[in-house]
């Protein structure tokens, strides 16, 4: 992923470990609220980002097919960055770590389902996410966007 990916309007892939373009963020300009879209390779929806506006805390929404999957918010209490993930359909997740330097991982029950780095990359405004096997990765890098737009 790049860092810049959240200028507004912008259009930013996301490849696989071999270099292969994977998914697109499409961003959405002129929007009241920040919008994104994640496509596959073949240019297909696979998940909407959009921030909520009018809310006691900044949240974003990820949907699929019209319905909300899971919404991030950032936690209330602590002093490190913490988020918290609700997803509708499956365990609730927690992102920590050092979330603007993009060195975090996102939890499922105390069990890392993904991780978030820049160490791994020599290029400018890159990082990697490394997602566990067996997890719904457009999720995963939907949740990553999205704690992005947080920011």
């Amino acid at each position: 992923m790049r860092e810049k990916l959240l200028s507004i309007g912008d259009d930013f892939w996301i490849e696989n470990d071999q270099g292969h373009r994977a998914y697109k963020v499409n961003g959405k300009a002129l929007r009241v609220r920040d919008t994104f879209v994640l496509e596959d390779a073949s240019g297909d929806e696979v998940a909407r980002i959009q921030e909520r506006k009018l809310s006691v805390r900044d949240k974003v929404a990820i949907k699929r097919g019209g319905d909300t999957a899971a919404t991030v918010h950032k936690a209330l209490v602590g002093l490190r960055d913490r988020f918290a993930i609700d997803v509708k359909d499956g365990a609730d997740l927690k992102a920590h770590g050092n979330i603007v330097d993009h060195e975090y991982e996102i939890e499922r029950d105390g069990n890392t389902v993904a991780t978030i780095s820049k160490k791994w990359f020599r290029v400018r405004e890159s990082y990697g996410v490394e997602i566990g096997e067996g997890e719904d990765v457009p999720l995963m890098l939907a949740i990553t966007v999205a704690i992005d737009s947080l920011t």
